[in-house]
């Protein structure tokens, strides 16, 4: 089969008209790095895709009130963006309400009894490990964002300033203060 590309302009108005061809070339176009950004934010591979789907349905959903002052592939990952942090926002709710499981370190426990290592030692690499995802996760959503787009998506500040709707040097300043703020919470993990 044939598949024209076709420019932004030609794409949104055949979105807007409906056209089932000009979607799936969006799709073509914009699912692997959608997939992408996604899974930088949210570390999960099935979440990833998951909240890739529910970006092109929202594309598909909200294409009409699409004004184009932006380009179409930064709308793009403004809707992604958004639905990122919406779920990392569920996560940390649902992180809040631990079982009574987790608490005793039960899971530990059953697994040192199988023949695996000491709960205590397990235990302390575990801790380890959610004080420096705890560091990252002290991010406000906007240092994260822009930290995330900028040090493992690789966006210049230009791009990122479209898609998280703010200026070059606001941009910049919230590059800086995540990287003192993970660097500071970071370093205080290590003392101790």
């Amino acid at each position: 089969m044939y598949l024209c590309i076709m420019n932004d302009a030609e794409l949104l108005g055949k979105l807007k008209a409906g056209d089932k061809a000009a979607f799936s070339q969006l799709v073509s176009l914009y699912s692997g790095r959608v997939l992408n950004t996604c899974y930088r934010f949210l570390l999960n591979k099935h979440d990833a895709e998951d909240i890739s789907q529910e970006v092109f349905i929202e594309v598909f959903q909200s294409v009409q009130s699409f004004r184009g002052d932006a380009a179409l592939s930064t709308w793009i990952y403004r809707i992604a963006v958004t639905k990122c942090l919406d779920e990392i926002k569920k996560r940390n709710q649902k992180k809040r309400f631990t079982s009574l499981g987790k608490i005793l370190h039960l899971d530990d426990i059953a697994h040192w009894i199988g023949g695996g290592a000491m709960p205590d030692k397990r235990l302390n690499e575990n801790d380890k490990m959610q004080q420096i995802e705890q560091a990252l996760n002290t991010l406000p959503d906007n240092q994260r964002s822009a930290f995330t787009l900028s040090k493992i998506e690789g966006y210049t500040n230009a791009e990122i300033a479209e898609i998280l709707n703010t200026t070059l040097v606001a941009v910049e300043s919230l590059i800086y203060r995540a990287k003192k703020n993970v660097s500071d919470a970071l370093e205080h993990i290590l003392k101790k």
